[in-house]
């Protein structure tokens, strides 16, 4: 018997979100952007269909959003990350094999599930997910992940499905034609290095792709590909990984709302960026042994010169403490940082990462102190969960932090926080 997986993913996610709260945007051109107000990170069918592309620069659609009146919305992570959570707590109680794949997407084991009718199932999920989170969702089904979201991709791309496409449901020739239309370069790890390869060989969709001897890439091309070929022909060779997997890396960066020409400036973006990469990490119950920071210029602006230098420090034991990791990363900031110049982006990346439950103390660990450490931590992250999370801030910070990112049509925090609750007046 074929598996039923089921790829979930939400419409134009970031947009869908915006929409949810306000209903003014339904139906008109949306594009929401990056970080800094950067670039195009999400565009709704309106928009896709005026010309906006994926990752576009701002300023390079700005006239085009002007003269057709594209809506602008800066990226509100904290809306998307709590809708999601609600999307996922939905898909949940559909079944208990789950796998969160991305913030908008997730798998679902459906084996065995209706076992008739498994597109009206999907068709409900849809309806269940709208009518408790207001997001539009397509749904496709097939033996494999690798087949759940090629499923999805013509769900999306073809409204005759109503949102749920099943390939568990159509004899071969057909899932085969279907799989025709779809160029090569829309699945998994097929990237601009590969396709002239693959096309050299006679490999233009994904059915051809299919219908290939996996024996022939042996020499050419990696196991990875080999097993792709097993999950279009319904064998499984990606299991469901399930919700527990813990990050083994973990980055916080941005670029600056304005250039930084202070060491100070600097200094207060890398103390922010470790403190939220630092309640990263002990929300996953987890020590990082070492610590990157890197900061850059802009490569864009010719009439300055460009500098960029990061530093990798080892940590003298497995830590979660903030304060800890603000100190050594300071520490690698002074040996880095040159003078004169205007920068534009800094980052963190805490790497080395380890299970508390698996910490390993050197020999001259003391337990008193990582006792306190610990307690100091929890009660930080309490504070800030239940009060707000700048309730509680570490000084090196700062407190004004004019080169924050800018946010400049940022909607209100809906759902996570009291003061942008939305109200409705009564009538008396």
């Amino acid at each position: 018997m074929n598996r039923s997986i089921a790829l979930v993913d939400c419409n134009n996610f970031y947009v869908s979100c915006e929409r949810v709260f306000n209903p003014k945007l339904k139906n008109k051109p949306v594009v929401v952007l990056s970080n800094n107000d950067g670039c195009a990170v999400a565009r709704s069918e309106e928009a896709k269909a005026l010309g906006v592309k994926m990752g576009e620069p701002w300023f390079q659609f700005k006239r085009l959003a002007e003269k057709h009146n594209i809506i602008i919305c800066s990226s509100n992570y904290a809306l998307y990350a709590d809708m999601s959570d609600r999307v996922m707590s939905v898909l949940s109680k559909f079944s208990p094999n789950q796998e969160i794949y991305s913030i908008d997407e997730c798998f679902l084991d459906l084996t065995g599930f209706c076992k008739d009718d498994l597109t009206t199932y999907a068709q409900k999920i849809c309806r269940c997910i709208q009518q408790q989170t207001g997001l539009p969702v397509c749904i496709g089904i097939g033996a494999s992940k690798t087949l759940a979201k090629l499923a999805n991709y013509i769900a999306k791309k073809n409204l005759a499905f109503q949102g749920v496409c099943n390939f568990n449901a159509m004899v071969i020739q057909e899932q085969n034609k279907w799989l025709h239309k779809i160029k090569i370069e829309k699945i998994w790890g097929i990237g601009k290095q590969l396709l002239p390869k693959l096309q050299q060989i006679g490999i233009y969709n994904i059915n051809d792709l299919k219908n290939i001897n996996p024996r022939i890439l042996d020499l050419k091309f990696s196991i990875s590909l080999k097993r792709t070929i097993y999950e279009l022909n319904n064998i499984v060779c990606f299991k469901l990984e399930g919700t527990t997997t813990k990050k083994k890396q973990i980055t916080c960066s941005r670029s600056f709302g304005l250039l930084i020409t202070s060491f100070k400036s600097l200094e207060q973006s890398i103390a922010l960026y470790v403190t939220r990469a630092a309640e990263k990490l002990r929300r996953q119950n987890s020590y990082t042994r070492s610590i990157h920071i890197y900061i850059c210029t802009s490569p864009f602006n010719k009439k300055e010169s460009y500098y960029e230098n990061s530093i990798t420090i080892p940590l003298p034991e497995q830590t979660d403490n903030t304060l800890t990791l603000i100190q050594f990363s300071l520490f690698g900031l002074r040996k880095i940082y040159r003078n004169g110049y205007k920068y534009q982006k800094a980052g963190v990346i805490l790497s080395k990462i380890v299970s508390s439950k698996k910490y390993q103390p050197d020999l001259f660990s003391k337990k008193e102190k990582r006792r306190k450490s610990n307690n100091l931590m929890a009660t930080l992250d309490q504070i800030n969960t239940l009060m707000g999370k700048k309730i509680l801030i570490i000084a090196a910070e700062g407190i004004t932090q004019p080169w924050k990112m800018r946010q400049n049509n940022m909607s209100p925090r809906y759902t996570t926080n009291w003061n942008d609750l939305i109200v409705a007046n009564q009538l008396i």
